[in-house]
Order: C-alpha cells, then sequence, then structure tokens
C-alpha cells in the first residue's frame, strides 16, 4: 500500500533545547495506516518508507493525540537535500513496512 499526499512542514520545539520538523498525515490516511499496517510499536509507532521528490528513506510516524493523526519527522538532511523549510508544502508518498 503506498499513500501520497500533500503536507506542510511545521515545527514542533516543545522542548527548548531541540526542534523537529513534521508534517500531519491527513485524517483518512492516517485511518487507512491504522486499519491496513501490522501491530504498531513503542510509542504507538508505525515504521515506513517515505519519498520525498528524490529523496527516499525509512522511518516511522507516530500517533499525534490532539489531532487523532501520524506525524511523520522530516529530519534536516532530507530539508536540505530538497531545499525544503517549515511552512513549505510537499508531496509526500509513503508505504507501511511489513512487520
Amino acid at each position: 500500500m503506498e499513500l501520497s499526499f500533500a503536507a506542510t512542514l511545521w515545527l514542533w520545539g516543545a522542548r527548548k533545547s531541540e526542534t523537529w520538523t513534521f508534517v500531519t498525515v491527513p485524517a483518512d490516511l492516517s485511518d487507512e495506516l491504522r486499519d491496513r499496517s501490522g501491530p504498531p510499536r513503542g510509542f504507538g509507532s508505525i515504521p515506513v518508507t517515505v519519498t520525498l521528490g528524490t529523496s527516499t528513506w525509512r522511518t516511522s510516524v507516530f500517533p499525534e493525540k490532539a489531532s487523532g493523526c501520524f506525524v511523520l519527522p522530516i529530519k534536516s538532511a532530507i530539508r536540505k537535500a530538497e531545499s525544503i523549510a517549515v511552512d513549505d508544502e510537499v508531496t509526500i508518498h509513503l508505504s507501511p513496512l511489513d512487520g
């Protein structure tokens, strides 16, 4: 299963010493991930393969309590390679990995 969506990069800075950049997986696709992937891992995460532009990597999506959606971290190396920043809209392609 491959899911594709457009989303805006946002910054999570709850800890003063570190910041993280994420996109939110839309609610309908979050539900599909929940329904069609294997059992969640630590923190309710689901391992995925992600493609953004010319970059492909493995990571996990994590449930976000407030929205009920999954969030996908976008690491600094990917943002640099793809010349993207917070508030940019990007197109994401992701596939859950088999347990």
